[in-house]
């Protein structure tokens, strides 16, 4: 359990990092400190085997995926085959990937509640802008209030239970 929070909290720090030079947006000083690091150890010797490419931080990418990897690995000691464990590494790092948006977007519901002039909240409505964007083309305003995030947390919900079903088989 231990091992699986480090590693969640580190994996979450480096798809940040990705997600954040992927659609150019520059974090506060405290959160660009807090990414960069938790994650330069790995980043910066990944950058010298995967260059960015595209402009993408793919040693960010990769690393994350590294790190899902040698938690996952913990299976091996329970009987799992290789393949199995790269299977359930993979899912999981989708769900990651899936969670981490999930958890942007609440933090912007929260944000746009509470104190929508909060210092981070411009930083967390651009990383969420790429998601939304889309979805407002589609959904118009109810009253003058945007149901986007709404409707991005259900598509989320539902990737993650297809996710689940394409991993378990059914």
């Amino acid at each position: 359990m231990i091992v699986d929070a480090i590693a969640t909290l580190l994996g979450g720090a480096l798809l940040l990092r990705f997600w954040m030079q992927a659609i150019r947006v520059r974090p506060p000083a405290s959160v660009a400190q807090f990414t960069f690091q938790l994650s330069d150890w790995l980043v910066r010797p990944l950058r010298r085997i995967v260059p960015g490419v595209g402009g993408y931080d793919w040693a960010s990418l990769i690393g994350a995926f590294l790190i899902v990897l040698l938690a996952t690995s913990v299976m091996y000691l329970a009987g799992w085959t290789t393949p199995l464990v790269l299977l359930m590494a993979l899912q999981r790092f989708l769900q990651w990937i899936l969670y981490g948006f999930m958890a942007l977007l609440v933090i912007e519901a929260i944000f746009s509640w509470v104190n929508p002039h909060a210092p981070l909240a411009p930083f967390v409505r651009a990383l969420n802008e790429p998601l939304l964007r889309p979805i407002r083309r589609v959904v118009p305003l109810v009253g003058n209030l945007d149901l986007s995030l709404l409707v991005a947390l259900i598509v989320l919900q539902i990737a993650l239970l297809v996710l689940g079903m394409l991993f378990s088989g059914r």
